[in-house]
């Protein structure tokens, strides 16, 4: 009975979702996805946008990754290296402040209009303009909403001139223009969606350079185009016939919002889904068993960590910050909500970085945190919030830290909510505690030490929103450091600053990181060619076919 009402389900929710009439009248008695369609179960409750100029969340970042291109893309078999993807070759000038990029020939949007360097230089000009949360990736070299037309520009059809304000290594700007803010728009499908906008509508400019449009539509290039999005339900996308490269096998891609394991194990069981993408350590155990099924997995860039709020004046005593780092029980936590699906690490360099730092010197010990609080003025403990995605591993990660830091007094109360309930109220600074998860926007080490451990400016109006900065962690002599690091072209003694960096936020910082993730999927025998990548938006459809 239970597999039938799946199969009803999954009939009825594809017809509403994506499905023609004729498609699904011609659907099997049973539950099966269609043979040129892709259904994941996915939780994608984060997704805030689509818009590639504005979108921060890793969900959406996997959406972006198949429906746009880029000038450069990570190389997936080494991650220290970038490939062309838009762009056929680029040189760099003998000051090292110039890049030039020349773009592949004859290559098209989604829309058919030609891709132009003008396409190029419109996109890094809308994506400084706008300013949203992604926008520091551009403007940390020195671009602004005055001069990007300058220092991005077309130099003819296929020329794209990038011009930056200091001698970077040649490989962090190249790893910075892989990540999703990066993303080619069509700009002449854009302008057609372009509304007038007041400074009270929180754009710094007269437009919104299609911002509104682009949040539920796309305009990119990729192997695929972005259909529908619903939030909390579904996001559907099309294979793009324009695609430059090699065409994508399906026809269609669908991720179905899903947050529990049990149900998309039961669903991927059931045919009702070809791939299951949030699974818990037991459930994945069973799928592993399952010889219908297959599991895959990759290593992340990805941390795990809670935050205190440093507005929060109980929180942002050192001792309670610290205290709170031995108020979790990392083995039990390791041991069995992450079994599986990622390991105990407690530095903000995820393992691989250069520099990365693979100690983790906290362990559970409430007789220390209770020394800690009791120095802080806090003997008797006090309460606090924590707002939290009600999704897994995170909440049952909150609940064992609730039931720990009950030991030493603390008083803590989940607040649940959907993925962008928690992100928006985190990225305002209205939260005292928060869980969650940080992936790295580009492969390189500057990418988490800027948002740990750098805030050059504190205040609410402060324009790099870091993890420092929603935290409210101001830290002058820390944000001069990781300039520093970054700027560092001795390897060897870049590894170095990043060690110490990392070293002073284990010490002192208000984040407890708790683990680095191994991400995992089930899916049937009969996918061909379905990968993770090393990051969100490298996890690409396009290559996977059905058998």
């Amino acid at each position: 009975m239970m597999m039938e009402k799946i199969a009803l389900r999954s009939r009825l929710w594809l017809a509403g979702a994506a499905m023609s009439a004729v498609l699904v009248g011609a659907m099997p008695a049973f539950a099966v996805t269609p043979a040129d369609t892709l259904v994941e179960g996915f939780a994608i409750d984060d997704i805030i946008t689509m818009d590639p100029g504005e979108a921060f969340e890793l969900s959406t970042a996997e959406v972006t990754g198949n429906t746009y291109d880029l000038l450069v893309r990570l190389d997936l078999t080494d991650t220290s290296k970038v490939n062309g993807d838009l762009a056929e070759s680029w040189t760099v000038s003998d000051d090292g402040l110039t890049y030039t990029f020349k773009l592949k020939p004859g290559m098209k949007f989604a829309s058919g209009n030609p891709i132009t360097a003008e396409d190029v230089a419109w996109s890094f000009e809308r994506a400084v303009k706008l300013d949203k949360s992604p926008a520091f990736i551009l403007s940390q070299f020195g671009l602004t909403g005055d001069n990007v037309a300058e220092k991005a520009k077309a130099a003819d059809e296929t020329t794209f001139v990038f011009t930056v304000d200091k001698a970077y290594a040649p490989s962090f700007v190249l790893n910075c223009l892989s990540a999703t803010v990066a993303s080619v728009v069509d700009k002449k499908a854009v302008l057609e969606h372009v509304k007038p906008v007041t400074p009270s509508d929180d754009y710094k400019f007269d437009n919104d350079f299609g911002n509104d449009w682009l949040k539920t539509n796309s305009a990119g290039s990729g192997a695929y185009k972005l259909r529908e999005w619903r939030a909390n339900e579904a996001v559907v996308m099309e294979r793009n016939d324009n695609y430059h490269g090699e065409k994508a096998k399906l026809a269609r891609v669908i991720y179905r919002h899903m947050k529990e394991s049990s149900g998309q194990r039961l669903a991927l069981e059931a045919g009702d889904i070809d791939v299951a993408r949030n699974l818990e350590p037991n459930d994945l155990d069973a799928v592993a068993k399952n010889t219908d099924l297959k599991t895959t997995s990759a290593p992340k860039g990805t941390v795990y960590y809670i935050s205190l709020n440093q507005k929060n004046p109980n929180l942002a005593k050192p001792e309670v910050r610290q205290a709170f780092k031995y108020l979790v029980d990392y083995d039990a936590i390791g041991s069995t909500l992450i079994k599986g699906i990622g390991e105990i690490h407690q530095s903000f360099l995820p393992k691989g970085d250069l520099g990365a730092v693979d100690e983790n010197p906290f362990k559970f010990d409430v007789a220390k945190a209770k020394e800690l609080l009791e120095k802080a003025g806090l003997k008797d403990g006090f309460n606090v919030t924590m707002d939290v995605r009600n999704t897994q591993p995170v909440t049952g990660i909150a609940e064992s830290i609730q039931q720990t830091v009950g030991q030493a007094g603390i008083k803590l109360e989940i607040i649940p909510g959907d993925g962008k309930q928690t992100l928006t109220k985190y990225r305002a600074r209205n939260h005292d505690i928060y869980i969650g998860q940080w992936g790295q926007d580009y492969f390189d080490p500057n990418s988490n030490a800027q948002t740990f451990a750098s805030n050059p400016d504190n205040s609410d109006e402060g324009k790099s929103k870091t993890l420092a900065w929603r935290n409210a962690w101001d830290v002058p002599e820390l944000t001069k450091k990781t300039e520093a690091a970054l700027l560092e072209k001795d390897s060897g003694k870049r590894a170095e600053l990043y060690k110490e960096l990392q070293k002073t936020i284990l010490d002192e910082g208000p984040f407890v990181i708790i683990f680095q993730q191994t991400e995992v999927a089930g899916l049937r025998a009969n996918l061909k060619d379905f990968k993770l990548g090393p990051s969100f938006d490298t996890n690409f459809v396009g290559q996977i076919s059905k058998e």
